[in-house]
């Protein structure tokens, strides 16, 4: 291995984990978060050696990470199997409320918009600024706050409310 090689073995061991996270909020599924993280290090990879500064090399692997995901759902390449509310195969034992509320969330997330899923994983999970979540989504700013707004009525709409 070179000295490059060794950089970018570095950068995904550090930062993998964190990107299968991202990924996970994107898609919600743990395999599709896999692929997409793997794709989007092949892509780094691609360019590793245009690659100068590494402050900035987070932002550009999520902005990669991001775009991958919104490329693929376009294509509708996971479009093939949904999500059910059951699992037929096993039964479920009984959850405590914690793992119940990120089960609720990890559902609504999934049942909106990839774009506006987008939004709220960079703004809300990532803590982006408005301005860097246009920059990893490709779009504008006014985009990414119409985007929020509407992905959090959906989410609102999906998730029942509960009484402190």
């Amino acid at each position: 291995m070179n000295e490059r090689d060794d950089r970018f073995a570095a950068y995904f061991a550090a930062r993998s984990g964190a990107m299968r996270a991202t990924a996970f909020l994107l898609c919600g599924d743990w395999h599709r978060a896999e692929d997409l993280v793997q794709t989007a290090f092949v892509k780094l990879y691609v360019v590793w050696h245009r690659v100068g500064h590494e402050e900035k090399l987070d932002s550009y692997a999520r902005q990669i990470l991001v775009r991958t995901f919104l490329d693929e759902t376009r294509r509708g390449f996971f479009r093939r199997e949904r999500p059910t509310a059951e699992v037929a195969d096993r039964p479920l034992s009984e959850p405590d409320d914690g793992v119940e509320n990120r089960m609720v969330l990890a559902g609504a997330l999934a049942a909106i918009a990839p774009r506006q899923r987008a939004a709220l994983v960079l703004r809300i999970w990532e803590d982006l600024s408005v301005e860097d979540t246009a920059k990893a989504m490709g779009c504008s700013t006014g985009t990414v706050k119409s985007q929020l707004s509407r992905g959090l009525a959906a989410m609102r709409s999906l998730v029942p409310a509960t009484s402190a």
